[in-house]
């Protein structure tokens, strides 16, 4: 990559093209840049926006091969729009992916492109997960390290079955789960020996409330907004975080190698069940090395009178 190209990466497409006037060296030097961010917001109309997307992906050099794509746009788009970048990303060998959608447009995504041999990095944001629909199952992602989905509707092809999240993502190390929908499943499988990173962040479900966690190598696992009914098996895991959660979830584990909890009620429940769920969490972490609770986690506790008996903890504090 020469110093031009890089120079380039670091702006948007758009004003990388407008170097183009500035001599005869820079004419075609965006040509080949391995870095492509489209976004709409540089537009007044989204003919506007797909003319030069269409424009840009023409022009390119097709011997370069495509490292990163953020594709960001706001308001209805096609299906075809969207297929014509993933096909060329994808043809090209792009590693990185992100695609944020800025407004809640009504939209099934094209989750048959999603085959790819070189992708490592995926991103898709939505601003309505009751507007985007995704069928994990479909995914042939083998090299895929980092996904992170927000907003979008989880599907399953059978809502008979127990659904195995992106089971054909062997070497997932990282996944991310935010302001997700569980749609018409009855339950899924997050079933991944690599991966070392889960965070399941304010997700909904309608149908389904189970969710089974078999991760050997999970070492950072943190719940926000949990209501439903969560199983986990995870013997070396190191740190949890753990912020309102008022579904049931359970650990079938000992907890050798844990290190860190943080442990955050924002308001003190009178249900005693859930005290009594956050008594057994206390308990089955009885060895970490360094807690953190809030305020309000010890003051469930003690508003149902619940003894709580704590050794071999190294440093304790509250938030």
């Amino acid at each position: 990559m020469s110093l031009r190209t890089l120079l380039l990466s670091f702006i948007g497409i758009k004003p990388a093209i407008e170097t183009s006037a500035l001599s005869s060296r820079w004419r075609y030097v965006w040509t080949s840049m391995p870095y492509l961010n489209f976004s709409s917001n540089d537009f007044r109309s989204l003919p506007e926006f797909s003319k030069f997307v269409t424009h840009v992906l023409s022009a390119r050099n097709n011997q370069t091969e495509v490292y990163s794509v953020n594709l960001a746009f706001r308001g209805k788009v096609s299906q075809v729009f969207v297929r014509r970048i993933l096909d060329y990303a994808l043809s090209h060998n792009v590693q990185q992916l992100k695609i944020t959608c800025l407004s809640g447009k009504k939209m099934e995504f094209p989750l048959s492109l999603f085959n790819s041999p070189s992708l490592k990095h995926l991103t898709l944001i939505w601003n309505n997960y009751g507007d985007a629909i995704l069928t994990p199952s479909t995914w042939e992602l083998p090299n895929l390290v980092t996904l992170k989905i927000y907003d979008f509707t989880l599907n399953a092809d059978d809502t008979d079955k127990c659904l195995d999240l992106f089971p054909n993502c062997a070497n997932l190390k990282s996944l991310t789960l935010r302001h997700c929908r569980l749609g018409g499943l009855n339950g899924f499988n997050i079933c991944h020996p690599g991966l070392s990173s889960l965070t399941l962040n304010s997700i909904g479900y309608d149908g389904c409330s189970r969710v089974n966690v078999v991760t050997p190598q999970l070492k950072y696992l943190t719940i926000r907004h949990w209501q439903g009914v969560l199983l986990i098996s995870a013997p070396n895991l190191s740190s949890l975080h753990h912020k309102d959660n008022y579904g049931l979830y359970e650990f079938f584990a000992d907890f050798l190698c844990l290190k860190k909890v943080d442990i955050c009620v924002s308001y003190i429940s009178k249900d005693k069940e859930y005290a009594h769920t956050i008594v057994r969490l206390l308990q089955q972490i009885h060895s970490v090395e360094f807690l953190t609770l809030s305020l309000e986690t010890i003051e469930v506790c003690w508003y149902w009178s619940l003894m709580l008996s704590f050794s071999n903890f190294y440093i304790f504090t509250y938030a």
